[in-house]
């Protein structure tokens, strides 16, 4: 089985974008705030906004579940208050588990987090608890970020997140670190924004004792980690400086990359410094980049490609890339999995 852990719901009905207009509009004007009753999508209409984008995709490439959480740039938690991130991401997250109910052998849902800047993360454990016990989801999304670019959060070490942490514990879940979009002209979104949270988070757990407080706590860091596979020398020489463990004792517990990497050099260099039993196989399809590599001829999403040709890794690791590793870090995916006898 090839398990691809980092999917968004790029292609969901333009309603769904329209209804979120609508919605950003009455914070101006209350007149026209819509209600979340007001939003009408059929099954019919979810069929095909899957099955002739991702999962053709999947079918083509050859991968066979996708971990499947709301669109990432859609989340936007800089927009509006509390009261608006916990409507849309109640959304969001509804139409996943639609898709997941409707195609059950390909895709399974990770929940979008109602974050809001400035306000407290136990604010979001409802909607996490919901979307654990009522949809069967397997994972979150966690935006170090909700400002949208500013930072104006404490860094993921710092207590003022261990609301969640201790929930994420108690549910087995991993949380995928993943920003939305960027309203700082100085970080485009996908360009810039996403890869340096990736590096940021790593070296904000690099900088402090987080997994002694929660030695079982699981972070997915994506986009092939960012800055971390290409400057490891630079992560471990600091760390060393701090008097920190070796990164393998110190964070690789807890810290896993996906393989969000669109070119063939990009994923030698991941699998070559990263251990493979910290690499999950992802191609955040259809997503950032969509075009095709005039170099190669193919997708540069097409990821499970690059996984195939690299020379760093045999066969048995590629099942760990492919599968073995997401049952681990996703226990309740592992479980799902076993219930239909997979």
């Amino acid at each position: 089985m090839i398990i691809d852990c980092h999917g968004h719901y790029t292609t969901a009905p333009k309603a769904l974008e329209n209804w979120r207009n609508q919605q950003i509009a009455g914070l101006a004007d209350p007149a026209l705030k819509p209600r979340a009753a007001d939003l009408k999508i059929s099954d019919d209409e979810l069929r095909e906004s899957i099955e002739g984008n991702q999962l053709r995709l999947m079918k083509e490439r050859g991968s066979d579940l996708t971990i499947f959480s709301p669109r990432a740039s859609f989340m936007a938690h800089h927009i509006g208050d509390f009261e608006t991130s916990s409507t849309w991401a109640a959304i969001c997250n509804e139409l996943c588990f639609r898709v997941s109910e409707l195609f059950p052998d390909h895709f399974i849902g990770a929940a979008m987090l109602p974050q809001s800047p400035g306000v407290d993360p136990r604010s979001c454990i409802q909607e996490l608890e919901r979307c654990v016990r009522e949809y069967g989801f397997v994972a979150i999304n966690l935006n170090p970020d909700p400002s949208g670019g500013h930072w104006t959060s404490p860094p993921l070490s710092d207590r003022h997140w261990y609301p969640l942490y201790e929930k994420m514990v108690e549910h087995d879940i991993p949380a995928m670190v993943h920003v939305s979009t960027s309203c700082n002209a100085c970080f485009h979104t996908t360009g810039a924004h996403y890869l340096n949270a990736d590096t940021t988070a790593f070296m904000q757990c690099l900088t402090s004792d987080l997994f002694t407080d929660f030695p079982t706590l699981r972070f997915v860091i994506p986009h092939g980690g960012g800055a971390v596979p290409y400057h490891w020398g630079r992560f471990r020489g600091l760390a060393q400086e701090m008097k920190k463990p070796l990164l393998k004792d110190h964070l690789l517990n807890n810290i896993f990359f996906d393989t969000c990497v669109y070119h063939q050099p990009g994923i030698d260099l991941l699998t070559r410094v990263i251990p493979v039993d910290n690499i999950l196989f992802a191609s955040e399809m259809i997503g950032a980049v969509r075009g095709i590599d005039p170099e190669t001829g193919f997708f540069y999403d097409d990821t499970r490609r690059y996984i195939d040709s690299t020379p760093m890794l045999d066969a048995e690791a590629r099942h760990k890339v492919f599968e073995g590793n997401a049952r681990r870090v996703y226990p309740r995916l592992d479980r799902a999995l076993i219930a239909k006898g997979l």
